[in-house]
């Protein structure tokens, strides 16, 4: 039985590990759009084998790019120049190239590379429809991948502004956009732009409006080297929801969650309002009735020569601390006119390693206890303190109220006008639409797609935890207790214990409880008592009462061999000799009793 119960624990921590294992494995797959099931995928003995093909729009789209037919067809690259900067680096001559992935290459899917460094770059296209903000969400969706890591530059796309002067061959830094949106990394700061120009109701000025920071760690997106989808909401209804591979990253009010405010305050501080002369805003001022005491010395210095202090026995007063390197040679080319009179470098003495110190010796500093340093009145609260002064409110003068602020520029174009220090920045699978299940349908085609063969070239899970565990060692200490509980638990409660079989052992001989003297005298006193008795059945009472007597003695007797038997079985370091002697002792004292009961057998017999 116990044997069983072993195989049965082996069995459930086998099948638990195995069960982890395909979880993981599954893990990868989970986030993926339902859609993604009809691509075409099929599973070798050793590779994943793949057939691509270029995503297609499911509904009505304003914009789609694959660049899968390796021509910029409809985009404009632009020859102008940026302004406010150095002519050498002013002008937009950065290199675009159509390109497969560095890693995990899909036969067939191609994306826009980003080719030069430290060159501006600038690429648009129109978009097929204008899109106009009314009742329908405005949703962008594309891919980025930071082939080479990414140093300083950034990966973000504008939506141009709708106007009559639109040219895409002038596209620049200054060309009016409606929407900019995507990563950007400078040193350590890594951000997601979601950035909107607001149109002043009153003044007719632009006011760009920053989403709030994303409450996430965004520095894996620009490390890790893969491929992922940035998508941006903006809804009818004035609110937005920023995305990262198909999960929420941010979201909010364009009305409560833009920096600076779409609306402006309805009161401002007056600035013509200035503070009052005798304003008083010291919280606390020195005491003007506290005196310096008289004993009070300013002059003591802050530390004095230690007096008690003795020089140290063998102190080398005659050797200098460093002396010149009687090693050193001068170089040949010293020119003494020109270098001036040669001198050997200074090293340690050492004469001086061995002693307690060299030169002439001083007497350590010490702190001074009566120093006191230059008195101050201590401080009290000001009675006169006023608080801190500020301006007052007046109506601010340029107040709006823009209660829909979804209602924004029209956008006519798509382009990419870009800084970066890092090469090889790919972009890929544009597409501006309406519905999210269109968005949806086409990252699936292609960014799912992409995840999936990314996934099936990774390495094993032990490969990827070693990795891990390199980059932060504080890991192996997480996998070591990982490891050891399962183990621990396992151990604790499927091994076979020993303390059953002891346990088993001593109730066994507790069973055993050997008969007294006195309890033997007790119980045959009993018996004698019994049948003293006068019997009114007479002979055939006495009989049958003749015939208990026999059944007890034999009881009694069977009694004392099985007690004889337990009390050798506990005795197990003794020997045949000392049970046989203990046994003779143990009935030796009950012989009388013992003998009137089997000389009355004798007479019944």
């Amino acid at each position: 039985m116990q044997f069983q119960w072993d195989w049965l624990c082996f069995s459930v921590l086998l099948l638990s590990s195995v069960s982890a294992e395909s979880e993981d494995s599954e893990v990868e797959v989970e986030g993926f759009d339902k859609n993604s099931e009809d691509t075409n995928i099929e599973k070798g003995s050793s590779s994943l084998e793949v057939e691509y093909k270029t995503p297609e729009p499911t509904g009505e789209v304003y914009f789609t790019e694959t660049f899968d037919d390796a021509v910029l067809s409809g985009w404009v690259l632009s020859q102008t120049k940026k302004e406010d900067t150095d002519e050498d680096i002013a002008k937009y001559d950065g290199r675009w190239e159509i390109e497969p992935l560095k890693e995990n290459t899909v036969p067939g899917d191609r994306g826009l590379v980003l080719k030069s460094v430290a060159k501006h770059h600038a690429i648009s296209a129109m978009l097929t429809q204008p899109f106009i903000f009314d009742s329908k969400p405005l949703i962008i969706q594309y891919e980025v991948n930071f082939q080479d890591g990414i140093d300083c530059g950034g990966a973000y796309v504008k939506l141009l502004s709708k106007t009559d002067d639109l040219n895409l061959e002038y596209f620049h830094d200054r060309t009016s956009y409606t929407i900019m949106f995507g990563p950007d990394k400078c040193g350590e700061d890594y951000k997601l732009h979601f950035i909107f120009r607001h149109k002043h109701p009153k003044t007719g000025d632009y006011e760009e409006k920053h989403a709030k920071r994303p409450d996430v760690d965004l520095k894996k997106i620009f490390t890790d080297r893969k491929t992922h989808l940035y998508t941006l909401v903006l809804k009818p209804d004035d609110t937005f929801e920023v995305l990262i591979d198909q999960a929420v990253v941010g979201k909010g009010s364009l009305l409560e969650d833009m920096v600076p405010p779409v609306n402006p305050p309805k009161e401002i501080e007056d600035p013509n309002d200035k503070k009052p002369e005798d304003w008083d805003e010291r919280a606390k001022i020195p005491d003007p009735e506290a005196v310096k005491p008289d004993d009070w010395n300013e002059d003591e210095p802050p530390k004095i020569e230690d007096h008690d202090a003795v020089k140290p026995e063998g102190w080398l007063d005659d050797e200098p601390e460093y002396i010149p390197d009687p090693n050193a040679e001068k170089p040949e080319d010293w020119d003494e006119e020109m270098d001036g009179e040669w001198e050997a470098p200074q090293i340690p003495n050492p004469k001086c390693e061995t002693a307690p110190g060299c030169g002439a010796w001083v007497r350590p500093m010490m702190s001074n206890p009566n120093y006191k340093g230059k008195w101050k009145p201590p401080m009290i609260e000001n009675p006169n303190y006023q608080g801190i002064w500020s301006p007052q409110k007046i109506p601010n003068p340029d107040y709006f109220e823009d209660s829909h602020p979804f209602q924004m520029t029209p956008v006519g174009a798509v382009g990419l006008e870009l800084w970066s220090m890092t090469s090889d920045i790919y972009f890929d699978n544009f597409i501006i639409c309406s519905e999210k299940e269109v968005a949806d349908r086409w990252a699936a085609d292609g960014w799912g797609f992409k995840k999936l063969v990314a996934s099936a070239n990774e390495p094993g899970m032990f490969s990827q935890l070693v990795t891990a565990a390199e980059e932060r060692p504080w890991l192996w200490v997480i996998y070591i207790l990982t490891l050891a509980l399962p183990i621990g638990l396992g151990v604790l409660f499927c091994w076979p214990s020993k303390k059953i079989d002891d346990d088993m052992d001593y109730k066994k001989t507790d069973i055993a409880k050997p008969l007294t003297k006195g309890g033997l005298e007790q119980e045959v006193q009993r018996k004698d008592e019994d049948l003293e008795k006068p019997n009114e059945n007479g002979g055939e009472d006495e009989y049958e009462g003749g015939e208990d007597e026999e059944d007890y003695e034999e009881e009694n007797e069977g009694g004392e061999g099985s007690q004889e038997e337990e009390v050798n079985k506990s005795n197990k370091s003794g020997s045949e000799e000392d049970e046989m002697k203990e046994a003779d002792e143990s009935t030796g004292s009950g012989d009388g009793p013992a003998k009137a009961v089997r000389k009355r057998r004798v007479r019944k017999d």
